[in-house]
C-alpha cells in the first residue's frame, strides 16, 4: 500500500514543480508582454513608434508640453530645452532635452516615458528617441538628447479626442540596470555639448504629456 502513496506523492511534487516553473516563466514574460501591449494599444499613455512621417498635415494644431524627472538613485540634472511647442497634426518636429551627470563617476541612465492624457498615446508617434538606448555620461558631462515625433492625423477621426488640444510628453531617467560604468560598445548620447540643434526631421529623442 505504501508504493501507490509514494507514487501519488511523486506525481504531486512533479505537478507542483511544473506549476512553479510556469509561474516563474509568466513572471519573466509579464514585463515585455505588457510593454508590447502598451506599444500596440497606446494604453497607459505609451507612445507609438513610426519609421516614416505621415503624408498628410492637417490645419488642426496641438500644443505639446515637455516634462522631465530623475529618479533619486541617479545624480543627474535633466530638463527639457523648451517649455512647449505648437505644431500641426501630422507635422514632424524635433525637440530636445538636456542631461548632465553630477557625479564623480561615469553613470548610465535609461529613460521611461508616457504622454497625458493617456488616451492620446496611440496617436503620439516617435520616429527617433533617446529613450530607445541607454545613455552613458562621464563625470560632469552634458548631453543634448533629441526626440523626433508627430501627432497622427488619425486623431482627427476619433471623436473621443476632439477636445484634446494639449499633450504633455514626460520622461523619467533611472539608473540603468547595467549599472556603472556602462558596458563598452554603447552608442554615445545624442547631441554632445556644443553641437547645434537640428531642424525638424533630424534623428533625436524626447518625452511628451497630453492634457
Amino acid at each position: 500500500m505504501a508504493r501507490p502513496a509514494q507514487g501519488r506523492n511523486r506525481r504531486t511534487v512533479i505537478a507542483l514543480s511544473a506549476i512553479l516553473l510556469a509561474m516563474a516563466g509568466l513572471t519573466v514574460a509579464a514585463v515585455p508582454l505588457y510593454r508590447l501591449f502598451c506599444q500596440v494599444t497606446g494604453y497607459g499613455g505609451t507612445t507609438r513608434v513610426a519609421t516614416t512621417a505621415p503624408a498628410q498635415v492637417l490645419e488642426r494644431v496641438i500644443t505639446v508640453r515637455f516634462n522631465a524627472d530623475v529618479n533619486s538613485a541617479l545624480p543627474w540634472t535633466f530638463r527639457p530645452a523648451q517649455g512647449q511647442m505648437t505644431l500641426k497634426v501630422g507635422e514632424t518636429v524635433l525637440a530636445f532635452y538636456e542631461a548632465r551627470n553630477n557625479a564623480d563617476t561615469p553613470l548610465t541612465g535609461t529613460a521611461t516615458f508616457n504622454v497625458t492624457p493617456q488616451k492620446a498615446g496611440r496617436y503620439f508617434n516617435k520616429i527617433d528617441c533617446f529613450c530607445f538606448t541607454e545613455q552613458r555620461l562621464e563625470p560632469g558631462e552634458h548631453a543634448e538628447l533629441a526626440v523626433t515625433f508627430f501627432v497622427d492625423p488619425a486623431i482627427a477621426d476619433d471623436p473621443g479626442l476632439d477636445e484634446v488640444n494639449t499633450i504633455t510628453l514626460s520622461y523619467t531617467f533611472f539608473l540603468a540596470p547595467s549599472g556603472f560604468p556602462a558596458p563598452s560598445g554603447f552608442p554615445a548620447p545624442s547631441g554632445e555639448e556644443g553641437e547645434p540643434r537640428g531642424q525638424a526631421g533630424h534623428e533625436t529623442a524626447a518625452a511628451v504629456t497630453v492634457n
